[in-house]
Formats: structure tokens, sequence, C-alpha cells
């Protein structure tokens, strides 16, 4: 049954990074993403939010834009007109209206939006921005005096061993440290890069090469194990992934796979942590709901991860006055019916595009 709108907004904004954001795809300076507000007769709102991934050849900005802008057309909305819009809309624009219509939802019942919080929060692991190693040593231990315990460093850009040798240095020896090349390696060269990383005690390495196949070969020559990223965006993807043995793992982002029920249904066929995809606070809120959702399966693997949820904190401001927060490590979401964000007007309209 579809939910009866008195008005539905489509606004593209942009948070500037508190220091340039440097990976193997390029350097960004602030994200750009789209906040979606429904709002009902009754004056109830819900949020949703997507995040473009035009640096991975996805949907640009201006395409999410005019997808949501269509949907909001409608009279009602419901997960059924969504579901069918769903050949011809792209993933970041149904995640923003499936969690837009789950707010909403849950903000009229006065329930939370998915899982209960887990106890003592979502634990999180530290993103470091790939650089001069004493600099992003530096800055691992400043997470680390923040209650972090996992590390992930972007590699494929340069000094990728002196890095981790350095952050290794930095944290100690029981830190967990995990590496993410996105796609940067074939596989020769991945096969090297591990092997001199396998002292360092690797967590993981996500998605050093491109593809499955790719990815199925590498994990034959090297100790540490492997996790998708860009090559699992779908159920089907995770299921070709694991018959291949080609990881152990898969990182999800929202944005990238359609939105909380396929996060969840790829995390049945996966071990799987959540990433943010460098979302603003509605897309952290969403997320971490499904973190929690994870938490409470019966599956021990999945508890052994840290999500990596932290990414509010390389942003210079928000554009919430409520919001999760970041402590010891940790993400706690906000109390409430839904996802608890609160929404900053002045702050909205300053960073609008």
């Amino acid at each position: 049954m579809g939910v009866r709108l008195a008005t539905a907004e489509v606004i593209p904004y942009a948070l500037p990074f508190r220091q340039p954001y440097v990976t193997a795809r390029g350097r960004l300076e602030q994200r750009q993403m789209v906040l979606l507000r429904l709002r009902s007769p009754e004056g109830v709102v819900g949020l949703g939010e997507a995040v473009p991934l035009s640096l991975r050849g996805g949907a640009t900005l201006v395409t999410v834009v005019r997808e949501l802008e269509a949907l909001t057309q409608l009279d009602s909305l419901s997960e059924g007109e969504i579901e069918a819009a769903a050949p011809t809309l792209s993933a970041p624009a149904r995640c923003a209206a499936l969690t837009a219509l789950l707010d909403l939802r849950s903000r009229r019942a006065g329930t939370g939006a998915g899982a209960p919080e887990a106890a003592g929060g979502v634990p999180c692991n530290a993103t470091l921005v790939a650089g001069e190693p004493a600099a992003v040593a530096e800055d691992a231990a400043g997470w680390a005096a923040e209650g972090f315990a996992t590390f992930k460093l972007k590699l494929g850009v340069r000094d990728d061993v002196e890095q981790v040798r350095a952050v290794r240095e930095a944290v100690g020896p029981t830190a967990r440290i995990r590496v993410d090349a996105n796609e940067a390696w074939d596989v020769e060269m991945a096969t090297a890069v591990l092997a001199d990383l396998e002292p360092f005690d690797v967590e993981l390495a996500e998605q050093p090469v491109g593809s499955l196949e790719e990815m199925a070969e590498l994990a034959a020559a090297t100790s540490i194990p492997l996790a998708a990223d860009e090559s699992v965006e779908s159920c089907e993807d995770a299921e070709r992934a694991a018959a291949m043995g080609a990881c152990e793992f898969t990182g999800i982002k929202l944005s990238k796979v359609g939105g909380p029920e396929e996060a969840v249904a790829i995390a049945d066929i996966l071990p799987a942590y959540v990433s943010s995809a460098l979302d603003g606070p509605v897309g952290i809120a969403a997320a971490a709901q499904v973190a929690a959702t994870l938490s409470e399966s019966e599956r021990p693997e999945r508890l052994e991860l840290a999500h990596g949820l932290a990414t509010q904190r390389l942003f210079a401001t928000t554009v919430a006055s409520v919001e999760c927060e970041l402590r010891d490590g940790r993400l706690h979401p906000p109390p409430g019916p839904g996802l608890g964000i609160e929404i900053d007007e002045e702050a909205l309209q300053a960073h609008r595009l």
C-alpha cells in the first residue's frame, strides 16, 4: 500500500572535506549528494539520501536528481512502485527512495527504521586517506586516540608498503589493518604488493583488482583474505563471487546496491561489513541501521568486522542538527523514531547546489 504524499523535495547539496580525499580513483575536495524529503499529509517527514557514484562509472548527480524528481510526481509512493521503476532507476536513486519511504513509515508508527541499536553502538574502522607515510601514520594515531582499533588504508597511489609499515608502527601489533586499492592493480602487481604486506598482519584487502575472475586468481596466490567492493553490487554478484571463491568478505554501500533490503540480502550470501560511500548524515544513519541488523546475526564471522561508517569525521561540516555520534570508535545512532536525523535548514541551504 502506498504512502500518500503532501510534498516531496529533491535537494542536491555538497559537503566539503576537512582535507582532500585522495584514493587511486582520484581526489575529491567535496562530496556531492542528494537529499530526498517526503512529507505526509499529517506533516510527518521521511528522509532518504543518494550518493552518486560517478567516479566508479555510475549515475551522475544530474541523473539521480532527474530520477528522483520523476518519482516525486506521484501522489503516493510504495515499495512496489519503486521496484517497478527499478529497471530504469539508478542504485543511488533507488536507495534514497526506499530509505525515505522506510523512514516515513517508521516515524508515523513511532518505531525505529531498522534493527535496535547494537549494544554499545556500531564498531567502525578509521579511514586513512592516502599520503606520505609519516602523515598517514600521524592520522592513524589521531584516530587511535579516539578509540578506533581497526584502520583502513587507501592504497594504489604511492608508497603502499611504507604507508602500511608506518601505520602498523603507529597503532601497535594488536590493531587491525585493512587495505583498499579500489581496483588499482592487476593480478601480478597485487600479488607482489600483498606479499610485501603479509608481515604486517593485514586483516583483509578490499578490491585490489577489478573483476571477480581476477579476484579468484589473486585469492589463490595470497594468504591475505580478500573483500569485494566494486565487483559485488547485487545478490547475483555475491552468489557468483562465493561460487568462484573470489573473496571471503564484501563491503556493502547502500547507494551502490540500491538500499537497505538488498544490503541485508547480500550479507546473507557473503560475510559483509557496511561501508560509507562518503554519505551525508542520512545515508550514515541508514547504514548504521543495516550494520546493527548484521550484528544480530547468528553467523559469528559477521561480528568480527568493523564497519566503514566513521566518515562523517572527514567532513568539515554537516547539514544535520541531530545525527549519529562517533564515540570511542563506535557509531551511535540518534534516539527517536525512524532514522532519528533532523536537518539544519540553514546549513542545508548554505550547502545546496
